[in-house]
């Protein structure tokens, strides 16, 4: 892998700039007159120092640029105020080369004056000293062993991962300080650090989970471009089942009226099921502000006699209606206990069929088609 460009971002008194993105409020000083550190004017401190900007002139990286910082601090407290279930998380990553639409984490970019759209996809924040930090942040006497989640903002197993190698310094440092974590991931590049994820599971609680919205092949081209196939990430479910590690399946997002009929949700708990998984949690979409521009762009471009009605059901805040949640719930619940889902092992479902009676689930022949029957949400 040849670089192709390599440029350092220097800092002036008051900020620099770098097409247009702002960094200095997100540094740390190089120091006060007393000698303390310092950092820039009115923001909190992100980096450590400046970053470098690199480019690669190989196919799977072109066209995308990678900031290299050295950040703070990489185990981050999650908000009191947010959904999450758990307090704590690494994020090794800013940006992400999925390039989902409907990623809630887009907003997040623009703390760099970077957009939540195209510059989320292709300028990616590398942590390159993650490892390192994690390592230290672990051992310190005030961090008391609480459970650590991954791949909960961006994905830690993007194509960047395969370049800079971050994560199994991260697993590696979890592992020797016996600390549980989880990692969710749409990246087959987990299935690299396997060998190291079974050591952690021997010495402490390690939660895997994939995420696969749906199986339509067509409809994931595009709508999550830059990710594996929904077959592939599947695999990955079965190829850490096999291992002996527990994984499960993040069913996110359903998609109202392109992804979320009774056929096509039996089709992903089905092969669900035939990978092991060890559950299946339904996730209907949301749209927070920088997904919610992005995604109706996609879908005004992709199915636009669809954006009055999406513009109906979220006209209220990021979440669809409660009552459609909890159909979509019910819904999946019961296609995993007819599938069986967490009771067998993925070669024990191969050989299982379908109950008697039960529809062959599947994809609409066209995306976004469903037979009149299988229709889950009227548009509004």
């Amino acid at each position: 892998m040849s670089e192709r460009a390599v440029t350092w971002l220097s800092w002036s008194n008051n900020y620099s700039i770098l097409n247009g993105m702002r960094w200095d409020t997100l540094r740390l000083d190089d120091g006060q007159a007393d000698g303390s550190p310092g950092r820039g004017a009115g923001a909190p401190a992100l980096f450590e120092r400046g970053a470098v900007a690199r480019t690669f002139d190989t196919p799977g990286f072109r066209g995308m640029t990678f900031y290299e910082v050295h950040a703070r601090s990489i185990i981050n407290q999650v908000p009191p105020a947010s959904r999450m279930a758990f307090r704590w998380t690494i994020n090794p990553y800013r940006g992400c080369s999925h390039s989902c639409t409907y990623c809630f984490a887009r907003n997040t970019h623009k703390y760099l004056d970077m957009d939540a759209g195209h510059d989320f996809n292709s300028r990616i924040v590398v942590k390159v000293n993650a490892p390192q930090l994690a390592r230290k942040e672990l051992a310190a006497p005030k961090w008391q062993g609480e459970h650590v989640a991954m791949g909960t903002n961006v994905d830690c197993y993007q194509r960047a991962e395969g370049k800079y190698r971050l994560m199994p310094g991260i697993i590696g440092a979890l592992k020797d300080a016996a600390n549980p974590f989880s990692i969710l991931t749409k990246g087959t590049l987990i299935l690299r650090d396997l060998d190291l994820l079974a050591e952690a599971s021997e010495v402490t609680e390690v939660g895997l989970n994939v995420s696969v919205g749906f199986v339509d092949k067509e409809l994931s081209r595009s709508v999550e471009p830059g990710t594996p196939s929904p077959e592939r990430r599947i695999g990955i479910c079965a190829a850490l089942t096999e291992r002996g590690l527990r994984c499960g399946l993040l069913m996110g997002p359903v998609l109202p009226f392109l992804t979320d009929s009774p056929g096509q949700l039996e089709a992903t708990v089905r092969l669900a099921a035939e990978a092991g998984a060890a559950h299946v949690t339904p996730i209907v979409l949301h749209l927070r502000p920088g997904a919610r521009e992005w995604f109706l762009k996609w879908l005004g471009e992709n199915f636009p006699d669809l954006v009055t009605a999406y513009r109906d059901l979220y006209g209220r805040g990021a979440y669809a209606p409660k009552s459609y949640q909890g159909r979509i719930a019910e819904q999946v619940a019961e296609l995993a206990r007819r599938y069986g889902v967490g009771r067998t092992s993925p070669a024990a479902a191969r050989r299982i069929g379908p109950p008697a009676g039960a529809r062959p689930g599947g994809p609409a022949s066209r995306v976004g088609a469903s037979p009149p029957d299988e229709v889950q949400l009227s548009l509004l």
